[in-house]
């Protein structure tokens, strides 16, 4: 539900992300733990609020890093995340133009967070996404398949 949820406030207030997301979760009901949660995710960036548990860890390093493997997958020939390996992945990080508005800053810090290696929290990002491939439209060439 919080990775739903998380993004709350944004599309009505881009500028002002997360700075509305407690009233706004509050008044639907939500309890204190789960508005940390949605509030961490957005540490160091909109909010001094540090991510602690594991799920929120999780979702502090996978909100960045889902759109950048998205960026990854819509460049291939493919258009798919379903053939995408963490070694293309990796090719891309070091070019700072490429998927420019992600911050891989972030992303390797939710790994240090997390005590995992970069290219495993890659790599099970990527087979998180090809589960939800065709709603997400990440299938590519082989939606017809």
């Amino acid at each position: 539900m919080v990775g739903l949820l998380h993004d709350i406030d944004y599309q009505k207030y881009p500028e002002e992300h997360l700075r509305h997301a407690r009233q706004m979760l509050q008044e639907a009901g939500f309890d204190e733990a789960f508005i940390h949660a949605v509030e961490s995710h957005g540490w160091g960036l909109c909010t001094d609020v540090e991510p602690k548990c594991t799920m929120e860890k999780v979702l502090f390093t996978v909100d960045e890093l889902t759109g950048f493997i998205t960026a990854c997958a819509y460049v291939r020939p493919s258009r798919s995340v379903l053939d995408l390996e963490v070694k293309s992945v990796r090719k891309k990080w070091g070019s700072a133009a490429f998927a420019a508005g992600v911050r891989r800053d972030v992303i390797e810090k939710g790994a240090s967070l997390l005590g995992l290696p970069l290219d495993e929290v890659i790599g099970k990002t990527i087979l998180a996404l090809r589960t939800v491939a065709p709603e997400i439209g990440l299938q590519g060439i082989f939606a017809n398949a």
